[in-house]
Formats: structure tokens, C-alpha cells, sequence
């Protein structure tokens, strides 16, 4: 069975380990915060992503965005200062800018990389029915660590290093278009006397995706979060450089980033909340403390 670390124990890395440990692999962890690697109980913590590259058969990081896997890969005790010849599997947002810079310092060390961004959140972890978009130069890199990704979900391979990564962005940013889609609607819906619970069930049917956010949407109740606004935001800063990057003229996107204003000043006021706080942007009174707004 292979050893796997996983590198970033936030929420979603946290559960892809207790996921892997389940599933019967050897798991270890590392944390910048070393508490959050120790709160899961899955197998020891390493002090760096270096000596986790020295152990570990593969490596897989859940980190917050590119400057975080910089400093995994990079940083004076990142993996590439281990010089160990490993199999990397990065799961994070990051745009394919970021995953190609990962990729080409890989084959210079003689690592293998395959980026698996996921389509889905803790519950999918959970039950293991993320969608993972994997993308390898090699067909066979990804094979060698196709049975790490099953059990976390179900893997679909979509090409060269890069493109899973775009796709990625893609599905980030339609899911922030859907959702201030709903919130307007929701806030629309309210103000012609309509029952909340009717209009989200309405609005859920046309795009299930919402229905995990029902507490949200419905109650105004944004915690535990599943998926930040800071991150949400983070990522459609990442789709908007990417769109605007493609060939010849840009990209026209303006849905995209009208969509990234109103997760701004949702963000400059309640980053940590869940995505479904996009309705705060709709209430009459903005300055009203969230935790009121769910009384």
C-alpha cells in the first residue's frame, strides 16, 4: 500500500486524509499549523514538506492558491529541497500559470506531477463522489496514483498538464455566477411576498448544485462554511487573468466579472463565511452583523 502525505490539512485536506487513512493508506500530514495536522489523528506529522517528500511514496497538497504552493514546493524546506524523486498529486486551485511552473521544476528534480483539482466539497470528500479533473504529460503518471484518487472519487482525465487546472476555473467561476444568480433571485423573490423555502426550491431544481447551500440561501446561516468567499473570490481573480490571457483578443467574460465585484465587497466585509453569504450583498441593511441576520 502507498505511503501518501498529504501537504495543507485546512477543511478540505483535512478530510481528504481521514478519507485516504479509511480507505487503508498509510497517511502523514503536514500543517503550517501544526495543530490542525495533529487534530486529525491520522498517522504521524511531518515538520516539513521536505522530509514528508523523503517518506512518502506520493504526495498530495490542498493548499489556498499559488503563493501557498510555492512555499510547499519552493521554500527553503519545501519538497524540492528534499531532492527526493516522488509523485506529486496537487488538488489545488491554482490556475494551469502555477501547475505548469509545478510541473516544469518537477521533471527538473525527476518528479512526476499530476494535477487533480476536485469538483465538490466535504460531504463528497466524505462520501468519497468528488469529481477530480486530473491532467499529466503521461497517461501512465496518472495510473500510478489512480487508486489514491478513487477513493476519494471518481476520476475523469482531461489532458496535459494545465488544462484540469483551467477547467477547474472554469467550474469556479460558474459556480459564483449560479450563486449570485440565486441570491438575487432569492432577494427578488422576498420583496414580491414569495415564501423563501419556495423560490430556492424552485431556483435548486434548475441548478441542484445549490441545494447543499440550502441553510444559507434560506436561513442565513453561512457557518460552517464548505467553500469561503475569500476563496471564491481568490479563484475567480484566477479565471478572469486566465480568460483574459487567451489568444488574440481576450475572452469576453463580463458575467464572470460583475460576479467577482459582488463576491469583493461581500469579502471586504465577511471573508471566512460560506459562499451562500452573497445574499448579504441583497439585504437592505449591509452593515447588520451576519449573525443577526439568522435570528
Amino acid at each position: 500500500m502507498k505511503k501518501v502525505a498529504v501537504l495543507g490539512t485546512g477543511k478540505m485536506g483535512g478530510a481528504i486524509a481521514r478519507r485516504l487513512k479509511s480507505g487503508g493508506f498509510d497517511v502523514s500530514v503536514w500543517d503550517r499549523t501544526r495543530s490542525k495536522a495533529e487534530a486529525l489523528h491520522v498517522g504521524p506529522v511531518v515538520d516539513s514538506p521536505a522530509e514528508a517528500a523523503r517518506e512518502a511514496d506520493v504526495l498530495l497538497t490542498m493548499v489556498t492558491g499559488p503563493e501557498a504552493l510555492r512555499e510547499v514546493y519552493f521554500g527553503p524546506a519545501g519538497v524540492f529541497a528534499a531532492g527526493a524523486e516522488t509523485t506529486i498529486v496537487d488538488m489545488s486551485t491554482v490556475g494551469p500559470a502555477a501547475a505548469q511552473e509545478l510541473a516544469d521544476a518537477a521533471e527538473l528534480k525527476g518528479a512526476k506531477l499530476v494535477e487533480a483539482p476536485v469538483v465538490g466539497s466535504i460531504p463528497a470528500v466524505n462520501s468519497g463522489t468528488l469529481l477530480i479533473l486530473a491532467g499529466a504529460a503521461l497517461v501512465e503518471d496518472l495510473e500510478a496514483v489512480r487508486p489514491v484518487l478513487q477513493q476519494l472519487g471518481e476520476v475523469h482525465y482531461v489532458g496535459d498538464v494545465g488544462s484540469a487546472a483551467a477547467l477547474k476555473l472554469v467550474a469556479n467561476s460558474f459556480l459564483g455566477i449560479v450563486s449570485a444568480g440565486a441570491a438575487e433571485l432569492m432577494a427578488a423573490g422576498r420583496a414580491q411576498g414569495l415564501d423563501p423555502q419556495q423560490v430556492f426550491t424552485l431556483l435548486s431544481r434548475v441548478a441542484p448544485g445549490l441545494k447543499v447551500r440550502e441553510a444559507g440561501f434560506v436561513r442565513n446561516l453561512y457557518e460552517p462554511p464548505m467553500f469561503a468567499v475569500r476563496d471564491i473570490l481568490k479563484d475567480l481573480d484566477l479565471a478572469l487573468a486566465l480568460y483574459q490571457r487567451a489568444p488574440g483578443a481576450h475572452s469576453r467574460v463580463p458575467l464572470t466579472a460583475m460576479t467577482r465585484e459582488l463576491f469583493a465587497e461581500v469579502a471586504a466585509r465577511v471573508p471566512d463565511l460560506d459562499i451562500s453569504a452573497v445574499v448579504t450583498a441583497y439585504s437592505s441593511d449591509r452593515t447588520v452583523p451576519v449573525k443577526e441576520l439568522a435570528s
